[in-house]
């Protein structure tokens, strides 16, 4: 079934299938997007499927539904407080970008590379050699690409659950008590929370192919760092800058996981070689 629908244009199939998923949820009684978040989530995922198949499709949609879900955990207690997520959870374009901006670049660059744009003809030059740059570039970019979704889900799953389950949060950059809700706070449930979402990711980024088992490692490693550099610029940056948004720190916190999940696996690679 699966080899029948690769040999379809990509295209044509990542346009029908979106179109009719984007109809189910403009009439879906419990909105996750509003309607110009749909457009650009319709748009996000005609691109992964064109540049990353159904495997990477398969991550992006993980993270959204499970995204989603986590958002909406205590929900009625968070509005109350008065630290919910705006609109009741439902994403708009800045939710769509902030989230999967560093993602949908990662997948770009490995459509590029699939393209022959970089290396016409790998073989033409020296042999293999061309060929095994554009292989390994090819791997990296997609363990940043399962890693940057790694980092965002953590990063939501962290900060959903410690809002509505922790019993105390600390400012990090102090370990000083402060109010469920607070920029830069962290948890003990949140944290724990947060590793299980990246670990559950990554293990669908292996599941599908687009990384290693050593690979699902990286991910959670470099969601943990990033989700926690990412507290970190929201106690100590995030209130001096009118221009740090939530989504501008959400595009920082999945590129520092992206980045940092590359270093880890070049630095690994390094050492044992």
């Amino acid at each position: 079934m699966l080899s029948s629908i690769d040999s379809v244009n990509p295209w044509l199939v990542a346009v029908v299938l979106n179109t009719i998923l984007l109809g189910l949820a403009w009439i879906a009684p419990k909105k996750l997007l509003t309607p110009a978040g749909l457009f650009h989530a319709w748009f996000l995922a005609i691109l992964i499927w064109v540049t990353l198949g159904w495997q990477g499709y398969a991550v992006v949609m993980f993270y959204f539904l499970v995204g989603s879900g986590v958002t909406r955990i205590g929900m009625a207690q968070k509005e109350a407080e008065g630290i919910a997520e705006k609109r009741s959870g439902a994403r708009g374009p800045e939710n769509v970008w902030g989230s999967a901006l560093t993602g949908a670049l990662c997948a770009l660059g490995v459509g590029i590379i699939n393209s022959g744009f970089l290396v016409p003809n790998p073989h033409s030059l020296i042999p293999n050699t061309s060929a095994s740059l554009s292989t390994s570039l090819q791997s990296l970019l997609l363990l940043a690409y399962v890693a940057s979704f790694s980092t965002k889900l953590a990063d939501t799953t962290a900060s959903e659950v410690g809002k509505a389950y922790a019993k105390s949060t600390f400012l990090i950059t102090t370990l000083q008590p402060v109010p469920r809700g607070t920029e830069g706070a962290v948890s003990l449930e949140g944290t724990l929370a947060g590793i299980v979402a990246s670990v559950a990711i990554a293990f669908v980024g292996w599941g599908v192919g687009l990384i290693d088992i050593l690979g699902v490692a990286w991910c959670v490693l470099a969601a943990f760092i990033a989700t926690n550099l990412e507290s970190v610029i929201g106690a100590t940056l995030q209130s001096k800058y009118t221009w740090l948004t939530n989504e501008v720190v959400n595009i920082f916190n999945t590129l520092i996981g992206a980045i940092a999940s590359v270093l880890l696996a070049w630095t690994w690679i390094t050492f044992i070689n």
